[in-house]
């Protein structure tokens, strides 16, 4: 049979430390403050890339933060750009949405370098459990 070949993406040039995901460990990067800026820039997939001190909506966790909160993570084959968030709800950089946005609402962004963009729809608040 054919076998999927698997490309894996160079790392950041950072040190890592473990840090607990459910029963796995994962590596996040230690960024340096001032480094952030670029780390950011080199990673951020939408046009335009957003300022250290903006303010987002991560769309799992339904709350607001500062983009300089972001962190950054290594998974098997990519370093992944997560909101604060991310080891309670799983918001990615796909999940920052403006500070204004609604759940519920639609968003398309533009892909950097890209005549494409992405559309995303959001199914509205989740459910409270009472």
């Amino acid at each position: 049979m054919f076998k999927k070949i698997k490309k894996t993406l160079p790392r950041l040039s950072y040190p890592t430390r473990p840090v607990r995901a459910g029963v796995e460990m994962i590596e996040e990067y230690i960024i340096p403050d001032k480094e952030k800026v670029q780390v950011l820039d080199s990673l951020y997939p939408f046009d335009p890339v957003p300022a250290l001190t903006e303010m987002m909506y991560d769309l799992h966790e339904e709350k607001q933060f500062r983009v300089g909160e972001f962190r950054v993570l290594r998974g098997a084959a990519m370093d992944m750009l997560v909101s604060p968030y991310y080891f309670k709800s799983g918001g990615t950089v796909i999940d920052w949405m403006p500070p204004d946005f609604k759940p519920g609402g639609v968003l398309s962004r533009r892909i950097r370098g890209q005549s494409a963009s992405l559309l995303t729809c959001s199914l509205g608040p989740r459910p409270s459990c009472h």
